[in-house]
């Protein structure tokens, strides 16, 4: 099979200048063109993929190498990109910049090159004139095997900021494709993880968007660059496809429940059937809503590949799990930011203790630990963990190498898997009497809850790179 989708990837010389603008601005801008245009993101974020979703109307996914392999990547971005028209793939910090220590590994130039795309930097001009030939023609030369095809500049401050930045650049060789000025109406409001999600903001984000389209039509050669994006390499290869993976993964061997450390428990907790809907799906209900905002597209359809019915429910409004939930996946996101509000709903508290505390399988991954713990900033939770969470001024951040210590309703004690830890809360203890997984980076510790079905931990995961996984969970759902 050949992959033959037009593509760009835009990158900067670091993060702060402008990447999200422009990717964004350019992917709602072709869109309103009448292309089908695919969004992916370079690396772990979940935040960017949500504005990207809003201007192209397709789910926003990543590309990672640390987390999926590099091997992944291809077949990854073909299965996102089948039958559209362009494909726009936003890097992460700058072009160079990928996991600590591990030399080009999850940078955008490594994605750039697995996708024989080619790079438009994005520049933050706002401080400098002439020196920017120098920047440019230092990054288009550092990796002869990474093209940088083009630059658009950010932040111009006039007419004349312009023209001194267009002369300097004619002696580099690369080509200006975009001139962008200062517009505060294009911001995204940021907190301590980063952009506020689209979901926490829709209608403003919808705005944001707008305004991103309108300053990339102004300013940028939308004909140049869909001329460079169709002079991409050609890529041979098969897409992803979740029903093939699942299919061909190993069966499933069953997990001993593991009580774990003592948990409190539900006054009374009568035995019931499991639930099934009627053509013999099991319905997995997967947290969503403003509160819980961090996921990756693969998983949902890798759990539908393994027999699954997925059910989104927002546990901010819903008082009850959805009708025959027989499995829970709790992602990432902003509980802390919800505290009060995810507190007050106790009928939904109190099904999901039911639910977890009668055997059936649960993924809680960083938000979702959270939510399963007792009290998250003196808030009453769930309560299906005896654990404490509360805020922290410590942010914790970066890959990470695991291994999974307690046989759980995802993995076996021995499998493998790589993951990213990304936040600034802490709970108390950070692990349980059978933890999820041994980490060996920054330090070697064990972290995480196995208890029963759950499995609970901060670090965040993409089951693309272990589809059996998902065929486990959806197994233990139907013997729970």
């Amino acid at each position: 099979m050949v992959i033959s989708v037009p593509r760009l990837v835009i990158a900067a010389p670091s993060s702060g200048s402008g990447k999200t603008t422009v990717a964004t601005g350019l992917m709602a801008a072709f869109a309103s063109r009448g292309l089908a245009v695919s969004p992916h993101k370079v690396g772990p974020d979940y935040i960017d993929p949500g504005y990207h979703a809003l201007a192209t109307g397709r789910v926003g996914r990543n590309l990672d190498a640390y987390l999926c392999g590099t091997e992944l990547i291809a077949p990854l971005f073909a299965h996102g990109a089948r039958g559209c028209d362009l494909a726009v793939v936003e890097g992460v910090m700058g072009l160079y910049d990928g996991a600590a220590g591990e030399g080009e590994l999850a940078s955008t130039a490594q994605v750039a090159k697995l996708l024989r795309a080619p790079v438009v930097l994005v520049v933050d001009a706002s401080s400098q004139s002439r020196s920017v030939a120098a920047l440019v023609h230092g990054f288009a030369s550092w990796d002869p095997e990474v093209r940088v095809a083009g630059v658009i500049l950010n932040k111009v401050g006039s007419s004349r900021h312009e023209e001194m930045l267009r002369e300097a650049l004619d002696e580099s060789g690369v080509p200006v494709l975009g001139c962008l000025r200062r517009a505060a109406q294009v911001d995204t409001p940021a907190r301590h993880l980063g952009l506020v999600p689209v979901a926490e903001r829709r209608s403003d984000a919808v705005d944001a968007v707008g305004a991103m389209a309108e300053q990339v039509r102004r300013g940028c050669d939308l004909d140049a660059l869909y001329a460079l994006a169709r002079g991409a390499g050609e890529l041979s290869g098969a897409a992803w496809d979740a029903a093939e993976v699942v299919a061909s993964s190993p069966p499933p061997p069953l997990p001993v429940p593991t009580l774990g450390a003592a948990a409190p428990r539900p006054p009374h907790r009568p035995e019931r059937p499991r639930p099934q809907t009627p053509d013999g799906l099991r319905v997995v209900a997967v947290a969503g809503g403003a509160a819980f905002t961090f996921s990756y597209a693969e998983h949902a359809e890798l759990l539908t590949a393994a027999g699954a019915e997925v059910v989104t429910f927002d546990p901010l409004r819903d008082e009850q799990l959805p009708d025959g939930t027989c499995g829970l996946v709790i992602g990432g996101g902003f509980p802390e930011m919800y505290a009060p509000e995810l507190s007050a709903n106790e009928p939904l508290r109190k099904a999901v203790a039911e639910l977890a505390f009668g055997g059936a399988p649960v993924a809680a991954e960083c938000a979702g630990l959270l939510y399963l713990s007792r009290e998250l900033d003196g808030q009453p939770m769930c309560g299906v963990l005896d654990v404490s969470a509360r805020m922290s001024e410590r942010l914790t951040l970066g890959y990470r190498d695991a291994v999974a210590v307690s046989d759980s309703a995802l993995a076996v004690a021995g499998t493998r898997m790589r993951g990213h830890e990304f936040h600034r809360t802490v709970v108390e203890p950070g692990a349980g009497a059978a933890p999820a997984w041994g980490v060996r980076a920054p330090e070697r510790r064990v972290e995480g809850f196995v208890q029963q079905g759950v499995h609970a931990s901060y670090l965040h995961t993409h089951w693309a790179s272990q589809p059996g996984v998902a065929r486990r969970f959806v197994e233990r759902c139907r013997t729970s």
